[in-house]
């Protein structure tokens, strides 16, 4: 499989969502006590997008979206905040039109699921029953993964790999940073969410720091060996932040894992040894499924295994796990796979539910990262289950030596696909921001 073009993303989204109703193609939906009941614990690109099309495919159905958060703002595009590219607000969603669409939106926790009487209980008290559970927590911090991190040292030293305040801090302690600083982004260790996402940040603080702050440093240090699309990251970290970007990958004599943080006295330690004194420090730890996961019985290690036609638990019946939390085998977690799934899902429950003929799933994803101005390299590939696991075909991945106008296609689709997933998961549209050009 080539490449997609722009225009052939806006046909494949169409496709996708015609596939999932058309699958549907319902008579109303009922149990002998009622209408029958679907409820989708995280309001993120995929529990969203399964209540989109769950309730858009059939409108008689009782859908319930359990989120905490008012608005949501998307772990995607939000390295374009750290590197100016993008306002917050432009990467802040409201779940107003799926509530118009009459999704029953629950601003609360969920902390527990009994699979056996398919109820959830929320912190407030209130119980839900279900028919049909969508399970998309996302992830969690693993915070005792570094010694001396924890969830108080987060609120100095941000990880800001769950979107939002998390997120708005790294940049104001970046905005506030002395011209000649240093600063420490700590990459976590496989698996984690959107394996490409920790170098996009790094070139973006680093597109930060050259345009502000120049006289100032980015050392990454990373536990890994390598990492995705890195020929194509570490030519433009020479092209553009030649002296300002600093990669330590582990090697077989050098461990730049974190052996500890020291908040106080502003240090980071790897366990190789070295300690390295900082102004600003990102911290990513290892992650895992998000709580509920575990509090509902639904992991096997740090995350959740799936039958990988449907992504339904195989630890608990008529309960679906999907996104980051999955073990999607070789499907990466990124908010493309998480939408792709949530369609898979959403048709499965309406066949299901319909005793109706089910379709063969499609997935796919694409994972673009903005390196600089107009300038964005991509990976992506296609998944099909066989032999258990979603097995990857049609791979594609930017290379060095590209010429400038295709990086600038690149970063002009994944405007338009930003534009087109928000619309998707929220039932609203995005503006599209124009190509990117240096603030300041």
């Amino acid at each position: 499989m080539s490449e997609l073009s722009r225009r052939d993303f806006a046909k494949l989204a169409g496709a996708a969502g015609a596939s999932v109703l058309a699958g549907s193609s319902l008579a109303p939906i009922a149990y002998a006590q009622g209408r029958a009941k679907v409820v989708i614990i995280g309001g993120g690109p995929g529990g969203a997008t399964v209540a989109h099309y769950v309730k858009k495919g059939a409108p008689e159905l009782d859908v319930t979206l359990i989120e905490v958060n008012r608005r949501f703002t998307t772990c995607f595009f939000s390295n374009l905040y750290l590197g100016g590219f993008r306002s917050f607000d432009s990467i802040t969603h409201s779940y107003s039109n799926l509530r118009k669409m009459g999704i029953k939106i629950v601003r609360d926790w969920a902390t527990s699921v009994d699979t056996s009487k398919r109820v959830v209980s929320l912190r407030s008290g209130k119980k839900l029953s279900y028919d049909k559970l969508v399970v998309s927590p996302g992830i969690d911090i693993k915070y005792d993964s570094v010694p001396g991190y924890s969830v108080k040292v987060a609120q100095t030293l941000p990880h800001a790999w769950q979107a939002g305040p998390q997120t708005q801090l790294l940049k104001r302690q970046l905005t506030k940073m002395r011209n000649g600083g240093v600063v420490v982004l700590a990459a976590p260790p496989n698996p984690y969410r959107c394996p490409p996402g920790p170098y996009e940040r790094a070139a973006m603080i680093a597109h930060y720091l050259k345009t502000h702050k120049p006289k100032s440093k980015l050392i990454v240090l990373d536990p890994k060996k390598s990492f995705s699309k890195q020929p194509a990251f570490m030519e433009a970290y020479g092209k553009y932040y030649k002296g300002i970007i600093d990669v330590r990958l582990t090697t077989e004599i050098d461990n730049f894992a974190l052996a500890r943080v020291d908040p106080r006295a502003r240090m980071v330690e790897t366990k190789s040894g070295e300690k390295i004194k900082f102004d600003v420090a990102n911290i990513v730890p290892a992650q895992r499924a998000g709580q509920i996961a575990f509090k509902a019985g639904l992991t096997q290690g740090d995350w959740c295994p799936v039958v990988p036609d449907t992504f339904a638990s195989t630890k608990a019946k008529d309960v679906y796990v999907l996104g980051d939390a999955s073990v999607a085998t070789q499907m990466p977690k990124s908010g493309f796979s998480a939408n792709s799934q949530a369609r898979v899902v959403a048709s499965d429950i309406l066949a299901a539910l319909a005793k109706k003929e089910k379709f063969a799933p499609r997935f796919r994803n694409t994972c673009w990262s903005l390196v600089a101005p107009n300038d964005s390299i991509k990976v992506g590939a296609s998944y099909k289950p066989e032999g258990g696991i979603l097995k990857a075909s049609g791979g594609f991945v930017s290379k060095p030596g590209e010429t400038a106008e295709v990086r600038r296609q690149n970063y002009l689709e994944s405007v338009d696909w930003y534009a087109g997933i928000v619309t998707d998961v929220f039932a609203k549209s995005a503006p599209a921001k124009k190509p990117a050009r240096k603030k300041g």
